[in-house]
């Protein structure tokens, strides 16, 4: 069985953590988002340097997941994708990993043509890694 990441928005983490607990009941190994929401109030107490280290190590930490993963596996409900989930694309990309989607992109075709196939189900997700 392949490896598989999860890229997504944090407005869909209920969702992915659902579909993280299911693949890893299959016995996928599951790379997922951190998905974290800092509270607004903490979040400005913390000085601009602070901030960028945190945003930087949250962001290399997923490119590490990505180049640990066989496959990558978009999660974008309505074929929303954030900037950071885009950016997360461009690297799978660049590392040559396949790459699958939830849904089509039809708001951004340069995302769209990285998407080998649509995967609608959990069920054809874990058939194209076996």
């Amino acid at each position: 069985m392949r490896s598989v990441v999860i890229c997504g928005s944090r407005r869909f983490k209920p969702e992915i953590r659902k579909l993280e607990a299911l693949l890893k009941r299959a016995g996928v190994t599951v790379y997922a988002p951190y998905l974290h929401s800092p509270d607004p109030n903490d979040w400005v107490k913390l000085q601009e340097q602070q901030q960028k280290f945190i945003l930087l190590g949250l962001t290399l930490d997923h490119f590490y997941k990505i180049r640990m993963a066989d496959v990558v596996y978009v999660y974008n409900k309505g074929g929303y994708s954030g900037v950071s989930t885009s950016m997360e694309i461009g690297c799978a990309a660049a590392l040559g990993k396949p790459i699958y989607s939830l849904e089509e992109d039809k708001e951004e075709g340069c995302r769209n043509v990285l998407f080998r196939a649509q995967l609608k189900t959990p069920k054809q997700l874990l058939a194209y890694l076996k």
